[in-house]
């Protein structure tokens, strides 16, 4: 064997083991993302959740003294929303701007999952004839993500109350309408009306484009109505809407009996198919984790297995020169 021809076969044995090992390096940069990816995903679920806020609710056996506390925390709550049948039970806020609670929660920290709040051009004591609250659209019912489930007939007419706290005192809502616009539609996201004709003008149009009404409810420009907003799942630029109207009478929640625990959900990921995305997402970072092991582990001992045999050969190749 010439020196040309040994030069040039460690050089092949070098190559080929550079590439295995960007190969290597590769795949596991690439399941070490995927599994952070998902532990990360479950984090921002669960600080969404409502559970995180349930002790400064000012309904609960402290009564406005929690709602208070949390005001302290954060001067920009306002409010206290609750859809009753559904896992929206949030404090409300209002920034300066209509940016700022886009990734910031209701205690003022940096959030992905941001918070309820109610536009910056509205009333802070909902005192304007319509309102607009603002929620990220979330899978796994947190947040606004129930919000567009209202779309569906049977679950809008199963679903008729809520009750939204402001001003040291808690109020109704009555759920009248349900609506998918768009959100750039200025004749819908309009605020500071006033004028009863324009008023009215104005509840003509959400009874036209309303998906869902409940036309026994009575609605007149003497009323204060809030809007419910959301992205929509089903359009780029579409924004699911749930509109109710304040009331003074605060109906009993006839969920209330029924299990709506936050702390019980487990983050899916409806992309995945089937089975696996009923795996709790920490199990899925464990199983990402033990394929990325196992990964290496054959890699390692093909390696090993192709030098063992690479020297038995006199260091060439299965199948070449050397096995002559």
């Amino acid at each position: 064997m010439g020196t040309a021809e040994r030069i040039s076969r460690k050089a092949i044995r070098f190559a080929n083991g550079a590439v295995n090992f960007c190969v290597l390096i590769a795949v596991l940069l690439l399941l070490s993302f995927g599994g952070y990816a998902l532990w990360d995903y479950g984090q921002v679920y669960h600080a969404a959740g409502a559970e995180h806020y349930a002790t400064y609710k000012p309904t609960n056996a402290n009564g406005d003294l929690s709602f208070q506390d949390l005001k302290a925390v954060n001067k920009d709550v306002v409010s206290w929303l609750t859809v009753y049948g559904t896992h929206i039970d949030y404090p409300v806020v209002q920034g300066e701007n209509n940016l700022k609670y886009i990734n910031t929660d209701a205690k003022g920290r940096y959030s992905l999952s941001g918070a309820i709040f109610l536009d910056t051009g509205c009333s802070p004591d909902f005192s304007d004839f319509n309102s607009i609250v603002y929620g990220h659209h979330m899978e796994n019912t947190v947040m606004f993500g129930e919000i567009g489930m209202f779309s569906d007939k049977g679950y809008f007419d199963a679903r008729e109350y809520g009750s939204l706290y402001f001003d040291g005192k808690e109020h109704g809502l009555e759920f009248f309408a349900f609506v998918h616009a768009d959100a750039y539609d200025e004749s819908v996201y309009r605020i500071k009306i006033s004028g009863q004709a324009a008023e009215q003008a104005y509840l003509d149009l959400l009874s036209q484009i309303a998906t869902n009404i409940r036309s026994e409810v009575q609605v007149t420009p003497d009323d204060r109505i809030v809007m419910l907003s959301t992205c929509s799942a089903n359009s780029t630029n579409g924004r699911d809407i749930l509109i109710g109207k304040i009331t003074d009478t605060v109906h009993d929640d006839p969920f209330a009996t029924e299990k709506t625990d936050n702390t019980k959900a487990t983050p899916t990921i409806k992309a995945l198919p089937g089975v696996l995305a009923q795996i709790p997402v920490t199990a899925r970072v464990i199983i990402a984790g033990s394929l990325s092991l196992l990964i290496l582990l054959a890699i390692v001992l093909t390696y090993k297995s192709k030098k063992r045999r690479s020297r038995k050969n006199g260091g060439a190749p299965s199948g070449g020169k050397g096995d002559k």
